[in-house]
């Protein structure tokens, strides 16, 4: 049972001063099973007052509002948590009968069976055909699908940002794990498989994941006979113990760990920081300054979108 110890800090610095920063921030451990909680401290610029509730997807969430004059914001969590997933489902067996009982009757499921409309949707239905065959367990087919956007998906940091569409992902087939994640739950709520978007970590293992150290993304199919299953497609692997999660939602929106505006004409330079320690000392860390799009200038009372906190690797 893994314990690591994740270090992340989001900081905007503005060049003037603005004011009335309302923030809603996921940066809380997900109550998931499969994971304990030894220790969670939030500091927050100013220590403004908390509003703490469980959104719709059962997310821990945080709103406050910083409303005296600052030129930096900064949200930082440090968390200590123990995992004991196995990442092994493939021995759940269930087809679609199964699944289409167990969906019936459940409202947030069958959400979660609605793709988007998108313009390539018939590139879409062709990764459908090649992996969906009728002797296959859903376990199967999801499985499947994560190994084909690995294979045939490259994964390359800059080319796309937190507003890249699933269309423009499938046009130069590349990205990061955010991209992957989209372009998976497109392909299974296609088939009308259950699929969320995960928000979190993917700590320090022996072989060397994709994005680890980092802010990560993934995908969690509904498994019939099991429940939430988490499938990486960035790694071609089922979750394991080293992934931490977050937040969870029908997309990235309802994840991200830091969104809101501000009243101000000014700019902004938005930095990420995240370092995870393995319990053998050893520590990842990445940081990551995001270009923000410069700002018009307007009365000072106008409230500006401040945006997301950074793209997930």
């Amino acid at each position: 049972m893994p314990v690591f110890k994740i270090h992340h800090i989001t900081q905007y610095s503005y060049d003037r001063p603005v004011r009335e920063s309302v923030n809603e921030i996921r940066v809380y451990p997900y109550p998931a099973k499969d994971m304990e909680v030894l220790m969670h401290e939030l500091f927050i610029t100013g220590e403004p007052d908390m509003h703490v509730f469980a959104d719709y997807w059962d997310n821990k969430t945080g709103v406050f509002n910083l409303k005296e004059p600052h030129q930096e914001l900064k949200i930082e969590s440090r968390l200590i948590v123990r995992t004991t997933a196995t990442g092994q489902i493939t021995q759940f067996n269930s087809g679609r009968d199964v699944l289409e009982a167990e969906v019936k009757d459940s409202l947030q499921l069958l959400e979660l069976t609605r793709p988007d409309i998108i313009e390539s949707q018939p590139e879409i239905d062709e990764i459908m055909m090649k992996i969906d065959q009728p002797w296959k367990s859903i376990a199967g087919i999801v499985q499947d699908c994560g190994q084909y956007i690995y294979q045939y998906f490259k994964y390359i940091k800059g080319i796309t940002d937190i507003e890249t569409t699933v269309d423009e992902i499938l046009q130069h087939r590349s990205g990061v794990c955010q991209d992957f994640a989209h372009v998976m739950l497109q392909v299974l709520r296609s088939m009308g498989i259950p699929s969320r978007y995960v928000s979190g970590y993917i700590c320090p293992n022996k072989n060397g994941m994709r994005g680890e150290g980092a802010t990560h993304a993934w995908v969690e199919a509904w498994i019939p006979g099991h429940g939430w299953a988490g499938i990486d497609p960035t790694n071609n692997a089922w979750v394991t113990n080293a992934h931490i999660p977050l937040a969870v939602g029908r997309n990235f929106s309802d994840c991200s760990p830091v969104r809101g505006t501000f009243k101000g004409p000014a700019r902004q330079q938005l930095t990420v920081y995240v370092s995870v320690g393995y319990e053998d000392g050893h520590i990842f860390e990445e940081m990551n300054s995001v270009k923000m799009q410069a700002l018009p200038t307007v009365v000072p009372d106008e409230p500006l979108i401040e945006g997301f906190a950074a793209q997930q690797q």
